[in-house]
């Protein structure tokens, strides 16, 4: 038999054979047939990933509960993007909301991540590949799992890539499971959330930092003014996202333009988590034309969802431009999402995010004492 290429051969750290897992045969997660004397006929029926799409079938004898919650969660199922694109497609037709999920299974749904693409391999969309030599980590690695798909909107803010980076990395080393513990990521056994904010069980920054009440503005803002509004750096907004297929069939997206922004909207979806009336909006790259390749006019409900949506940037710092003096936000009209900013087709869609200017808080008469950065350290800084 002639030897293997390198790209044919499976990369598995010897080490990996002496771990629980390693005990256990290759076929019977993966499949195929461990007789057969040549190499196509063992791998016949083999699963490259047999986490998914059932996480139960590889997991679920030793893992029961966590499997079953990975099943519906949304890193596994992307369950809210096909009701929100249905939502924008109003009361289309069945023939052109079948035309809107071919869009969506060749595009939305490719970005999914199976118990194996956190905890043995960089995810398929992020060109896969093992991280440890098959070895099972408990913890999920930053670069290559978690920020290989969450990249330009939270990957490059929280380093550094853009802007200051986060205060939670730069300063004090935390990564991605210091706050997103697996309660968060493996979800809450839904499978009927609104939107990834419906989760419960997510990161709050008050599981770790209780407002001091010494700092005035603490006091004045609880409850009314997001954290991410003070404490955020301007972030990534997307424009006009665009999908389709090339000449050999493999699909693509179009996004023009990327901008960094930071604007304070009106609560879009209020609850008991997030009661603010203020908050970061972020732009989504949702347009009327998103789908117009497999069909023009798809989305005639588009007005029906804002495409500005409530923002959580991973980019925190203690002291920002709009902590740094009362007026760098009221009275500041270029800091809120005005009408004026979008486009007379946005305005409709946005109704519930855009600031009218008789809402921008007015400009503070502050002693010039005030105006400059306390020296005190909050304790959880």
């Amino acid at each position: 038999m002639a030897p293997l290429e390198l790209h044919e051969k499976v990369l598995v750290d010897p080490g990996f054979l002496e771990t629980d897992h390693g005990e256990i045969s290759c076929t019977e997660c993966h499949g195929g047939d461990p007789k057969a004397p040549q190499m196509a006929k063992a791998h016949t029926g083999m699963v490259v990933d047999p986490t998914f799409p059932d996480a139960t079938a590889a997991c679920g004898e030793c893992h029961e509960s966590e499997a079953k919650l990975a099943g519906t969660s949304l890193h596994y199922t992307l369950a809210t993007y096909k009701p929100m694109i249905h939502r924008r497609a109003g009361s289309a037709p069945a023939q052109q909301l079948a035309l809107l999920d071919k869009g969506m299974d060749n595009h939305c749904f490719s970005c999914h991540a199976s118990c194996g693409e956190c905890h043995i391999s960089r995810p398929n969309t992020a060109k896969g590949g093992f991280i440890d030599g098959h070895k099972f980590n408990k913890k999920p690695d930053q670069t290559n799992q978690c920020t290989a798909c969450h990249g330009s909107r939270v990957g490059n803010e929280f380093t550094g890539e853009t802007g200051q980076g986060d205060v939670h990395y730069t300063r004090h080393d935390m990564d991605c499971m210091e706050c997103h513990s697996e309660k968060d990521l493996h979800g809450d056994g839904r499978s009927d959330h609104k939107d990834r904010y419906d989760v419960k069980n997510l990161a709050q920054c008050s599981d770790c930092h209780e407002p001091d009440t010494d700092i005035e503005q603490h006091t004045i803002h609880e409850d009314l003014v997001s954290c991410y509004v003070c404490h955020s750096q301007p972030y990534a907004n997307c424009y006009g996202c665009h999908v389709g297929l090339d000449g050999k069939g493999l699909a693509y997206f179009k996004n023009p333009d990327e901008e960094e922004l930071l604007l304070i909207g009106l609560n879009p979806n209020p609850d008991e988590d997030r009661p603010e009336k203020w908050t970061l909006v972020r732009r989504v790259p949702a347009v009327p034309t998103t789908f117009d390749y497999y069909g023009k006019g798809l989305l005639p409900g588009f007005d029906n969802l804002n495409n500005w949506k409530y923002a959580s940037p991973h980019n925190i710092q203690r002291v920002t431009s709009q902590s740094r003096n009362c007026n760098n936000c009221h009275g500041n009209k270029d800091l809120f999402l005005t009408g004026e900013k979008l486009k007379p087709g946005m305005l409709k869609a946005n109704a519930l995010v855009i600031v009218p200017d008789d809402q921008i808080p007015e400009k503070q008469d502050v002693p010039e004492t005030e105006k400059k950065p306390a020296k005190k350290k909050p304790s959880y800084f």
